[in-house]
């Protein structure tokens, strides 16, 4: 059966950008109206259970034999580890948690359903749903977590969030030097055009993806510390201490 390939800035997509949309903006709304109340700390913990319960149903069924592909169905790209700690910075409000949220969730994740690259060959409906409502989710979640509930970035976890990227990078290289695989192109740049093209070659385009990264996330976390004063404190550690 040949491959079904999703129309960027079509009909569907325009709905799906719709939907995260207004989602985000309801989601701000809850997060707002009911923040420190019993109803909001509920919403929240049910919020973190169906991150969790989506992610790790879909990491199972691409393990199934029917479904398996070496090279896409192991849980090793950055979005893979994003989604389980979403799920955990939804539960507990932890500041490491909530950065890599924020920094990954608002940043990367967006490019997905911005300029999605879906070809879907196997099982294509489930290729759909588990494409848009994994991304979609963790949009919302980045989303609600800051401007719903009011957590804050610092410069400490701009720093942590520059760590574990660089930690996931090592880890899945070498992982992708062991399997033949091409996790994240760290090893490899995709075979069609990319953004990656105009940052050299390899493996220059990944010391420049990470400059990137780190000027970009400067940039957004700058505003939330001139907010909150010259102290490096976490907000998250002042309003929700757990």
């Amino acid at each position: 059966m040949a491959a079904v390939t999703f129309r960027p800035y079509g009909l569907t997509h325009w709905i799906l950008l719709a939907v995260t949309v207004a989602g985000g903006v309801l989601l701000v709304w809850l997060g707002r109206r009911y923040r420190n109340t019993p109803v909001g700390e509920t919403f929240t913990r049910i919020f973190a259970i169906v991150q969790l319960t989506v992610t790790l149903g879909f990491m199972i069924i691409w393990l199934v034999p029917t479904f398996f592909d070496l090279h896409q169905s192991l849980p090793l790209q950055l979005s893979d580890l994003l989604r389980l700690v979403t799920a955990y910075a939804l539960w507990s409000r932890r500041p490491w948690a909530f950065g890599l949220t924020y920094y990954w969730g608002l940043t990367l994740n967006p490019q997905a359903i911005l300029t999605p690259d879906l070809q879907l060959d196997v099982a294509p409906a489930l290729q759909f749903a588990s494409y848009w409502l994994q991304h979609v989710l963790v949009m919302w979640a980045a989303v609600y977590l800051t401007w719903g509930l009011g957590l804050h970035p610092t410069w400490r976890s701009y720093r942590q969030a520059l760590a574990v990227t660089v930690g996931w990078g090592a880890i899945v290289f070498v992982i992708n030097r062991l399997l033949g695989t091409n996790y994240g192109y760290l090893n490899g740049k995709p075979g069609g055009a990319s953004l990656l093209d105009l940052m050299g070659g390899w493996p220059w385009y990944l010391l420049v993806a990470l400059a990137v990264l780190a000027a970009v996330w400067a940039l957004i976390t700058w505003p939330w510390t001139m907010r909150i004063g010259p102290a490096d404190l976490d907000t998250e550690e002042l309003g929700n201490a757990r």
